[in-house]
């Protein structure tokens, strides 16, 4: 294995980012199942009887990182894209690929979250399936449609755009920035400097932490926080070289790191110290779980794994479906006699199938993997009998 991984060439696959894209996004899938079984508060209002610590621990250490490096391989690939293609071939690529599928597929999938969610509620209020009218009057009031768990797809189409347009600023009002962040992520304390942004962006909100608001418009501290980790990843593709193979060197000490960090997040939440500590230590631990992962992914991961590839190809539209489906077997699940643990072990393997299994019939061969991923994959050449076509 090489010391130094050589930059993507153009056309390349870098096999270690896209299996890392795979686990992130089966990922997603376990973070919105947890949130339904845990203790802490959340923006999901549907939660099971059943409740187990676990859940929590699980959400929140998810959480830590899997948008962080979501948004910093989102930037390197937007980066990548445009070293190939230029600021117009990104912005092309990236409205055909982002803007149309969110275009296409929003109303439905929000038309089908809410319609889950309102079922789910139905059951935690009547204990019976049905959109009681009773149940729809006590809900809060909305503030309209919101784009859901799309969030990701709709401030990411935005930062192609600003990256289009920002590319064809002279490069010398560009490097000095890409010089400050790729300086802090040489040293072994960048992190901590780094994480001091987060922190102002979630200073308005309890505890310290920012929550996505889904809105079309978000504030001012979703573009930061999001922001910061997508040109962290636009600066990573020019310097790719070094910092790969120190992600590879630093993975276990980063990922080590951050488990004390997230510790102590959570001393601090248990009212052992000022909340803002708590936040920023959470901050610290997603930057280092970033780098970890990151590193983890480019040490182990090099070539196209027959499974993850396969979950690499099938992710956007795992991404796309999987919200629902988390919620409707939640709601299935809701008053069973199961532990938390085997609600969230059945409830995260249903979805899963669902998803990989809607995949391989309705979109893999179809226009709709063209719409995803840019190509469709052929259907496996069916076996000719011995001789079949002999005269």
């Amino acid at each position: 294995m090489s010391k130094h991984p050589a930059p993507v060439a153009a056309g390349a696959r870098l096999h270690a980012l896209d299996n890392l894209r795979a686990i992130l996004m089966w990922l997603g899938i376990v973070l919105h199942v947890t949130a339904i079984y845990g203790f802490e508060p959340s923006p999901i209002i549907w939660r099971d009887e059943k409740r187990t610590i676990l859940a929590d621990l699980l959400t929140t250490s998810i959480h830590a990182f899997r948008m962080p490096a979501f948004f910093i391989l989102a930037g390197f690939f937007a980066m990548l894209l445009a070293q190939s293609r230029g600021p117009g071939g990104l912005l092309r690529h990236r409205l055909a690929r982002l803007a149309l599928p969110f275009a296409l597929f929003w109303p439905f999938l929000w038309v089908a979250s809410g319609l889950a969610a309102l079922a789910f509620l139905n059951r935690i209020a009547l204990g019976q399936w049905g959109l009681d009218r009773i149940v729809i009057a006590n809900l809060p009031v909305p503030q309209g449609p919101n784009t859901m768990h799309m969030w990701f797809l709709w401030m990411l189409l935005w930062f192609c755009v600003a990256t289009s347009v920002m590319l064809r600023l002279p490069r010398a009002w560009l490097t000095p920035a890409a010089n400050a962040l790729a300086w802090l992520a040489r040293q072994p304390w960048g992190f901590a400097v780094l994480a001091l942004p987060l922190l102002a962006a979630g200073a308005s909100y309890p505890r310290g932490f920012m929550v996505s608001s889904g809105a079309f418009l978000p504030p001012w501290n979703e573009w930061l926080h999001n922001g910061l980790f997508f040109v962290f990843g636009l600066m990573l593709h020019g310097r790719q070289t070094e910092l790969f193979a120190q992600f590879q060197r630093r993975w276990a000490l980063c990922a080590a790191a951050g488990l004390v960090f997230y510790v102590v997040t959570g001393v601090v939440m248990r009212g052992y110290g000022p909340q803002l500590l708590g936040a920023y230590s959470y901050h610290c631990a997603g930057w280092l779980w970033s780098f970890a992962s990151i590193g983890l992914a480019l040490k182990f991961l090099q070539s196209r794994h027959v499974v993850l590839g396969y979950l690499s190809d099938s992710a956007y539209w795992v991404y796309l479906l999987h919200f629902p489906l988390t919620i409707i077997f939640g709601a299935v699940l809701y008053q069973l006699p199961l532990p938390a643990l085997l609600k969230i072990a059945i409830n995260i393997t249903a979805t899963t199938l669902v998803c990989v299994g809607s995949y391989q019939l309705l979109v893999r061969h179809t226009w709709i993997s063209q719409l995803l991923n840019g190509k469709r994959h052929p259907r496996a050449a069916r076996a000719v009998p011995a001789g079949a076509g002999v005269a």
